[in-house]
């Protein structure tokens, strides 16, 4: 049952066809109606005070597509007025209510991604700001909250204990008079460099992007509530380099600590490559130089080769998968090898956490998974969490990509096989049903240059060693001369990710819908002589078990 808070509903046509409506706010969020087919009108939020939301919507005007919504909890006791662009019906259909519209479904819903997180309503694309802070990983991220296409970019907010069970706690950073809000990151400031701590708890900085059609600019924000509540700084913006470039495109601070230099080092995207700056505050910036040849979503950390913590070097990537190894010094960062690739496909704009703790000491990374969830509320996902390492190769030091071993925390109804023939792991094959499995391979092909998994009548897994390509893309495999494959690969309702030789290479597909009825796994040796050394595969629960059992 809906409900529903007191409406007084008025249309005010002195100015073309603009409408508003009022509502007393007694319940925390107001639920309102898209059509997709609607073109997009301008929605303000008012209060006494005046202005404090303003978003663009595809109201409905009669048959709702899905349902959106707001968070008004700050405003219980107050009426609001929604202006909006022009009289629809829609605007009759808006309501206050204790509960999001549809929550009945939520997480439940056909293609709700089951082990990777997805928002619970809305769009969204790169994450930001992952960090490690008292016992939570949080997890932001671009987000639209107003429709399933990209537009009035926010910052999204979830928090999770494990990397896996995420719970969302709704938007952090809004557009304001700069901008709306693009790309960034966030860190622990342990010494309080900022001077913007007031308690106990330690200060997390967002660095992020305010973004005008004509400009874009650096600003920084602060939560002394661990992420929950966050406050714009002042002076922003902290950087406005456009008069140095004379471009628009200006963005995407990566910020770290650098403690050789006790130095805050940023990361930014400008122009045709990314520039570092350094700060002592975290307010005041300068300009230290830049390396081109990227483009957008900057990243920046060391890592041992090999774990060697005495042999380091540092990795500098952008938003496509592609990298260079080097030296940093806290002001230039020095390629000495690159560029090379690491993943391809449906992957963009990864990050990866600061502050992991130094017990851990894994560089964990997420990227945004460009996979669409036709017909849903929801729309895009977050891929599984990776841990990244350097190694040595043959072809020099590379950078390798794994999901992280709290995977298996999901499995049930593990299944391995050593040595099988082909006909005989079809027939186990043939058993298995369900729709999220992580599985892990190792096939040694003796004569012939092919093999391809299926899972219903789609190739999820091709490889040819003949073009050296993992589903028809190439990638540089140092172990070829072996013919032996290892292959690992995580399958979600609408998802594939394929790691390659121990995670020297990813790609990440889209995962289709049945093909000609076909259902199920089916491994098609294609001519090839193989030998299938191992083959496991673990159907995954759902990572919204504890919000659906709850309904």
């Amino acid at each position: 049952m809906r409900l529903i808070g007191i409406l007084l509903f008025s249309f005010n046509i002195l100015f073309g066809q603009n409408a508003s409506i009022t509502i007393k706010i007694t319940e925390p969020y107001i639920n309102l109606p898209v059509a997709q087919d609607q073109e997009r009108g301008k929605m303000t939020i008012r209060d006494n005070n005046g202005f404090q939301r303003e978003f663009v919507i595809r109201l409905s005007d009669d048959i709702v597509d899905y349902w959106v919504y707001t968070d008004v909890s700050d405003y219980i006791g107050q009426t609001l007025t929604l202006d909006f662009t022009e009289a629809r019906n829609g605007l009759k259909n808006i309501y206050n209510s204790a509960d999001i519209a549809d929550a009945e479904d939520l997480y439940r819903e056909r293609l709700r991604p089951q082990a990777h997180f997805s928002t619970r309503r809305g769009w969204i694309n790169d994450p930001n700001g992952l960090v490690y802070y008292d016992g939570e990983y949080h997890l932001f991220y671009q987000h639209n909250p107003y429709e399933i296409h990209w537009e009035n970019m926010h910052w999204g907010h979830a928090v999770s204990k494990d990397l896996l069970h995420w719970e969302e706690l709704g938007e952090a950073l809004y557009p304001d008079d700069l901008g709306t809000m693009f790309s960034g990151t966030i860190a622990v400031d342990e010494n309080n460099s900022s001077g913007f701590q007031t308690g106990n708890e330690k200060t997390l900085i967002a660095a992020y992007t305010a973004h005008q059609s004509h400009k874009q600019v650096q600003c920084i924000a602060y939560s002394n509530d661990r992420g929950r509540t966050w406050t714009k700084y002042e002076g922003n913006p902290v950087i406005d380099s456009q008069d140095r470039w004379q471009s628009k495109n200006l963005r995407d601070p990566k910020i770290f600590y650098h403690h050789p230099s006790e130095k805050w080092v940023m990361v930014l995207f400008e122009k045709d490559g990314f520039s570092i700056y350094q700060s002592k505050d975290l307010k005041d910036w300068d300009y230290k130089s830049h390396v081109e040849g990227f483009w957008e979503c900057p990243e920046l950390f060391e890592l041992p080769v090999d774990g060697d913590l005495n042999h380091k070097k540092w990795v500098m990537y952008g938003a496509s998968g592609t990298y260079m190894v080097g030296d940093f010094d806290g002001e230039k960062f020095t390629m000495t090898s690159g560029k090379h690739q690491y993943y391809s496909g449906k992957q963009f704009a990864s990050q990866t956490f600061n502050n992991i703790p130094k017990e851990d000491g894994r560089r964990i990374q997420i990227g945004w998974g460009k996979i669409n969830s036709e017909n849903m509320a929801f729309n895009q996902m977050m891929l599984f969490p990776t841990q990244l390492t350097l190694r040595n190769t043959v072809n020099g030091i590379r950078l390798f990509n794994q999901p992280i071993r709290e995977i298996e925390n999901l499995h049930i109804d593990n299944y391995s096989w050593k040595n099988p023939s082909v006909d005989d792991l079809n027939t186990e094959l043939s058993k298995i049903e369900g729709d999220a499995f992580h599985i892990v391979m190792k096939v040694e092909i003796i004569e012939g240059n092919r093999f391809i998994l299926e899972l219903d009548g789609q190739i999820i897994a091709n490889y040819s060693m003949n073009y050296n390509t993992l589903n028809d893309v190439f990638f540089e495999d140092d172990q070829i001369q072996s013919r032996t494959m290892d292959l690992e690969i995580i399958v979600d309702r609408t998802s594939v990710e394929l790691f390659a030789q121990n995670g020297k290479f990813t790609k990440i597909d889209a995962r289709k819908s049945p093909v000609n009825g076909k259902k199920g796994f089916y491994f098609n040796p294609h001519g090839s002589k193989l030998k299938i050394h191992e083959f496991e595969i673990a159907q995954l629960t759902s990572i919204w078990n504890s919000y659906t059992n709850d309904k």
